[in-house]
């Protein structure tokens, strides 16, 4: 069983940044994808922003220009590195990651609070 921890999340005012954190209990090198997610109080969760094994990315259109999805295969991490945050942006993020033959896996969550 694959475990995913998030880190990294908190308040922060508009404008201003956080950089989230997901480290897996095993090697990325064989992810077919690794990204987040995220779910606002009465809201679907929906895709923040996915980088495949090639090292490709996809983000929501709410957010391109603002956040960075980068993966660290060494430490089995992927970071989302959030600039320029709006109240708009406050959620549970959520770490997940596709491993080859393995199917999809799920961190826990971590919450950001953008305050105006």
């Amino acid at each position: 069983q694959v475990q995913l921890v998030e880190s990294g999340g908190g308040l922060v005012q508009a404008g201003g940044s956080l950089r989230l954190s997901c480290t897996a209990s095993e090697s990325i090198f064989s992810i077919n994808d690794m990204g987040w997610f995220r779910q606002a109080p009465g809201k679907q969760r929906e895709l923040v922003a996915a980088i495949f094994r090639g090292g490709s990315t996809n983000y929501a259109d709410s957010v391109k220009g603002r956040f960075t999805i980068s993966k660290d295969n060494a430490e089995n991490r992927v970071y989302l590195q959030m600039n320029s945050l709006k109240p708009e942006d406050t959620a549970v993020y959520y770490c997940t990651a596709d491993f080859y033959c393995r199917g999809r896996y799920w961190g826990q969550g971590t919450q950001v609070t953008v305050s105006s």
